[in-house]
């Protein structure tokens, strides 16, 4: 999925380089290479951030949300307000099966089977993703994801290859809980106090969509 000179980009030097620069400087770094770019959100407590650094920068980026069906009305309804605030250019995508249907064939895994937990995180999230994917074929990923929130995500810096061929941009990447939340008091933005991941059976665990499971 890489073209041009894409292929030829030195992330480690390019990592060490915006290590200091602020996360829009980073936006604008990723939208500069000029190629095709999404942004990814959950609506988390604290997706507000990403989503106002990329709307402010860009507003016709593609916005996209894997809605599980899983999600509180508190989030949806933060959703809605983000949606409207930053004019985001949203692209939703569900799962084919209903939360219901599926609440009756298999519920929600517990965090010791791994089998059952995969198969519900590909169907509420893998797949519905992959469709986006396939839709958008984007070269560039803007990702909320920070260090310090799985073990997994230590494992990655601000600019690192996706496993299905995307650059994947992180401008959040070295900040801390308290840098989040005093952006967010900053540009007053609106924050779900109840969220719920279902494919999130423990802390420090990925669903797959960040390890390209």
């Amino acid at each position: 999925m890489c073209v041009g000179n894409m292929e030829n980009l030195d992330l480690a030097a390019i990592n060490e380089q915006l290590r200091e620069a602020s996360p829009a400087e980073i936006v604008r770094w990723a939208l500069d290479l000029q190629k095709k770019t999404i942004v990814t959100t959950s609506f988390s407590p604290n997706s507000a951030v990403m989503l106002h650094l990329a709307a402010t920068l860009d507003r016709r980026m593609p916005v996209i949300w894997v809605d599980s069906g899983y999600n509180t009305r508190d989030t949806y309804l933060v959703a809605e307000r983000l949606i409207s605030d930053l004019q985001l250019n949203m692209h939703i995508y569900a799962p084919e099966m209903t939360s219901a249907r599926r609440d009756a064939l298999m519920g929600i895994p517990a965090a010791d089977d791994e089998v059952l937990h995969k198969e519900f995180s590909r169907q509420v999230k893998l797949d519905p993703f992959a469709k986006a994917i396939a839709e958008h074929l984007p070269e560039i990923w803007l990702s909320g994801i920070r260090m310090e929130e799985t073990a997994f995500r230590k494992t990655l810096d601000i600019l690192s290859w996706d496993s299905r061929g995307i650059l994947k941009v992180a401008p959040l990447f070295h900040w801390s809980e308290s840098q989040v939340e005093d952006y967010m008091e900053q540009f007053d933005l609106p924050t779900c106090r109840r969220y719920f991941d279902p494919t999130k059976v423990a802390d420090n665990v990925e669903c797959g969509l960040h390890t390209g499971a």
